[in-house]
């Protein structure tokens, strides 16, 4: 009988205000928060996340964002590269092509947390999948929203899994 092989998952955290969000929340929304956060799944050797230009994958830690802030280990998955890899070409053809990209609602996130699921079995932290919503809760974020709505979000990756 085959054994099978287990591979690493990590989720890899950013804060794309670099500290700002930390220290200017609580003025400006009237809340604590501590980062604005940007995610990918580091999995098979690589980072897979999501942005305006669709999927991409690089080096751990090989954005434009450089290291991450924080790394949680989400467990291990079974799946194969290959499996992986026809998973990811999936989703970019349909539910994360970069047209489907949205700041709030559809993002980097959203998609570290659909793949960690498909891989572990387990979704991301909430309190990165519910900062959009709680931010959209303030006036602060309402006034913020069309502004915010218009961006799509690009770290740059290598390799875009357009496949």
């Amino acid at each position: 009988m085959a054994q099978s092989v287990s591979y690493p998952v990590k989720l890899y955290i950013y804060d794309i205000s670099r500290g700002m969000a930390r220290q200017l929340s609580l003025q400006m929304l009237g809340k604590q928060v501590d980062g604005i956060w940007h995610t990918g799944v580091v999995v098979h050797g690589l980072e897979f996340f999501f942005g305006g230009a669709g999927i991409n994958n690089c080096a751990p830690g090989g954005t434009i964002l450089g290291q991450p802030d924080l790394v949680v280990d989400m467990g291990s998955t079974e799946v194969p590269e290959d499996i992986f890899t026809e998973y990811l070409t999936s989703l970019s053809e349909s539910t994360y092509s970069g047209d489907k990209y949205n700041v709030f609602q559809h993002n980097c996130n959203s998609f570290s947390s659909d793949v960690a699921q498909f891989l572990t079995g387990r979704k991301i932290p909430s309190y990165i999948t519910d900062l959009p919503s709680e931010v959209l809760s303030t006036p602060f974020g309402q006034l913020l929203r069309p502004f915010l709505d218009s961006m799509a979000i690009n770290p740059a990756g290598n390799n875009r899994t357009g496949l």
